[in-house]
Parts: C-alpha cells; structure tokens; sequence
C-alpha cells in the first residue's frame, strides 16, 4: 500500500512541473493595468537564454501589483532584480530552460488613486 501510495505521489509531482509563473500584490481589486507587454525570445540550442524587462513609470505612480505568466509552460524562471511592488519602477530578469525560447505576458498594475 505504501509502494502505491509513493508511485501515485512521484507521478502526481512529475505531472504538474509547469511553467513558472510570477504574481506578487494585488492584481485584481481596484488597481489599473499600467503596462502590458508579451516578451518573447527564440530559442537557441543547448542554451539557457536571458532577457531582462524593465518598467519605469511616473514618480508618483506606484506599483502595486506585477503579473509575468509564462505561456509556453516551461521550465523557464523569472524573478525581480530591483524595484517591485511599492516603488515606481521594476526589473525582471527571465531565464529559458536550455535548449527552448521565452515568452512571458507582463502585466504591471498600479494603484488608481495616486494623491
């Protein structure tokens, strides 16, 4: 029973490997979609290929929330390098699985109520 128990385990965890999505703040209630971009990059073999994205908005207009959703489902990763949520600009730096190309939709929110 235990044997069956791992085996559905193991399988259950190779199955749901997916692309690696990145949400942080509020991107759904009362925020304002400020930038929306698809960023792709082709694929080059046997290599691990990295883009960067930036984001620079007004002073006053902080970022609340930030969406990058990678919609080939790879292994790929994305992570913020500076800024983020609380400051006026954002950095992401995105990085392909090897061999297989990017491409992330970004979402940057911003709070409507800037006073």
């Amino acid at each position: 029973m235990k044997v069956v128990v791992l085996a559905i385990t193991l399988l259950i965890a190779l199955c749901s490997v997916s692309g690696d999505h990145l949400v942080v703040g509020n991107v759904a209630n009362r925020v304002l979609l400020a930038k929306h971009e698809m960023v792709e990059y082709n694929a080059f073999p046997f290599m691990k290929r990295v883009k960067y994205y930036f984001y620079s908005g007004p002073e006053y207009k902080k970022i609340q929330g930030i969406q990058a959703l990678d919609t080939l489902h790879s292994r790929a990763s994305v992570n913020i390098t500076a800024g983020g949520v609380g400051h006026s600009f954002v950095n992401l730096r995105m990085k392909s699985e090897r061999g297989k190309g990017l491409a992330y939709d970004i979402g940057i929110y911003v709070n409507p109520d800037f006073q």
